[in-house]
């Protein structure tokens, strides 16, 4: 039922972006237009929110206790999060490198994600702001609660667990659809589930999630204008 809203909430927005292109209103005529990314982003990660908080009262459990936020322990499991931020760095950003080395030797030169170069021609400081609070708020909390707070322990407890370890990160990083980050991604979703099982709350990758995408945001702003394939934003 989660997925199966979550998917009818993603073609309900596509359809109304057509209709609105169609109809020739001129916010919606790019594809990478504020209005079109406004429209995709809330229909994935947003409704994600909106169907969490339905999914958990249906199965009687406070957002809190979801995320393990009232449980003893949380600071120490939160510190861990964030010192495991500059190793998974240090791994994941020359990951990403040799994956683009990879790629143009193949003959396939990679483009800079589509959010990253929507976020750097940002036009306003309110679209600006938007895509800085998508990538540190909505995306992590969305996207860990899908990953590891669902698919993760289903998959476990249906007796795969090797499956719900790899399985579950490869799909983390095939939905992004960008061949240069499909591996670092790959390894960040193994850390995310490492910090899930290691602290036994979900909090723990929310926030290594947010930091890693943090850190891209500082990485991004400052090598701006150097003609560098820039890091990823997952």
């Amino acid at each position: 039922m989660f997925i199966g809203a979550l998917f009818g909430s993603f073609c309900l927005a596509s359809l109304t972006a057509l209709a609105l292109q169609s109809t020739g209103v001129p916010a919606f005529k790019s594809p990478d237009s504020f209005p079109n990314v406004l429209l995709g982003t809330l229909s994935l990660q947003g409704m994600t929110w909106v169907l969490m908080f339905i999914f958990l009262k249906m199965h009687a459990v406070d957002w809190r206790d979801a995320f393990g936020l009232r449980e003893p322990g949380l600071v120490r499991s939160l510190l861990l999060a964030s010192v495991i931020l500059l190793p998974t760095l240090v791994v994941v950003w020359p990951l990403q490198n040799l994956s683009i080395l990879m790629l143009m030797k193949m003959g396939y030169p990679p483009e800079n994600q589509r959010a990253v170069e929507m976020l750097l021609d940002a036009q306003s400081k309110w679209s600006l702001g938007y895509f800085v609070f998508f990538a540190v708020v909505i995306a992590p909390v969305a996207e860990e609660f899908i990953f590891r707070g669902m698919l993760f322990p289903l998959v476990s407890e249906l007796g795969w667990p090797k499956t719900a370890w790899f399985g579950v990160s490869l799909l983390f990083a095939l939905i992004h659809f960008d061949p240069a980050i499909f591996l670092p991604l790959f390894v960040l979703a193994l850390v995310f589930t490492w910090l899930y099982k290691k602290t036994g709350r979900l909090a723990a990758p929310v926030l290594a999630h947010s930091l890693f995408n943090a850190a891209n945001l500082v990485v991004l702003i400052v090598v701006d204008k150097i003609g560098h394939k820039l890091p990823m934003m997952p």
